[in-house]
């Protein structure tokens, strides 16, 4: 993987977050999620980016 396919995952994994977060939040503001579901899912999804941009540090080639 090349600095430049990894900055254009991570662009793309930003906007996946965004919407998710998006989603998210609208999901608790019509009722169907609590707040507490809404922070171990939002942090679900940060420990899952977490580990994606580790690996694909990893996977870059100098």
């Amino acid at each position: 993987m090349t600095q430049k396919q990894r900055l254009i995952y991570s662009v793309l994994i930003a906007l996946a977050v965004l919407a998710i977060m998006l989603g998210l939040s609208w999901l608790q503001n019509t009722g169907i999620i609590t707040e507490k579901q809404f922070q171990y899912i939002a942090m679900g999804v940060a420990v899952v980016v977490v580990v994606i941009n580790g690996f694909m540090r990893r996977k870059v080639k100098p």
